[in-house]
């Protein structure tokens, strides 16, 4: 039998699709981040189930203890609290192992916050880039600001509550303008989608709010806008290495058609 890999709702019960639901009900061992959640998920459905605890204090030892299980042909599914499992959450260490041991794996889709979220907000286009969640540290957000100055496509990414203000907080003070939403407690009763621009969004979310996050962060600009962005980190890492401002700026607008001019101005 091949690994399951099932989604499951990221908020609302009654999002699960029949496939998930029946083969949870078959499977022999269920794998699940927090048993406790996901029993709620199977008692709201009337299943009974034998489950296991998988989660990223076990996953190693885990793995190594189900591969033998998964090659004799025992039936075993794979569940997250919420979402895909792999995505973001344990299983894909399972995922991987499977597959190189010679296990089919099969993968039953459904709810995504990150799309979920995304189509909410308003400013889905084309593509998009997932960030997973966000770094910790200042300095780490800040460069990751200036990596999207150059992304002009939407991104979306996980933030806990209690670190949504000092997000928000550091990217209005880097791009007050980005158009940006916060997207709470996706399907839940208490769904909010909050939309704006960083510098709206950091004075409404002053105090950590409850429930899981998703962001989406609105389209940086035109791709001239992301060209202009890597021409003045260009600059800056001259200047670090000791290069003159001025000789910095006159490198980089010959080798990259920005204005000498702009360039300096804009690197002070």
């Amino acid at each position: 039998m091949p690994l399951a890999v099932c989604a499951t709702p990221i908020g609302n019960l009654d999002d699960v699709t029949l496939r998930v639901l029946a083969e949870l009900a078959a499977a022999e061992v269920v794998l699940c981040e927090d048993t406790r959640h996901t029993r709620g998920l199977l008692e709201r459905h009337g299943i009974k189930a034998r489950l296991l605890s998988y989660h990223e204090h076990n996953e190693a030892q885990r793995t190594a203890e189900l591969l033998p299980r998964l090659e004799a042909g025992e039936r075993i599914a794979l569940v997250s609290d919420a979402g895909m499992p792999g995505v973001s959450d344990p299983g894909a260490r399972l995922v991987r192992a499977a597959v190189e041991a010679g296990v089919d794996v099969t993968v039953l889709p459904g709810p995504s916050a990150v799309e979920t979220a995304l189509v909410a907000s308003g400013l889905v286009a084309e593509q998009y880039r997932f960030l997973g969640f966000l770094p910790r540290g200042e300095k780490k957000l800040a460069e990751l600001w200036q990596d999207l100055r150059a992304w002009p496509w939407p991104a979306v990414a996980f933030e806990s509550p209690q670190r949504l203000p000092a997000t928000l907080r550091s990217l209005a003070a880097a791009d007050p303008a980005r158009e940006l939403a916060v997207c709470r407690e996706l399907t839940k009763r208490f769904e909010e989608i909050a939309r704006g621009t960083a510098a709206e969004l950091a004075g409404r979310f002053g105090t950590p709010p409850k429930g899981e996050i998703t962001l989406v962060f609105g389209p940086a600009g035109s791709p001239e806008d992301g060209a202009e962005a890597r021409a003045l980190e260009a600059v800056a890492q001259l200047v670090a290495a000791g290069v003159p401002r001025r000789q910095a700026a006159e490198i980089v607008s010959r080798l990259v058609g920005v204005s000498r001019n702009r360039l300096y101005q804009r690197s002070l």
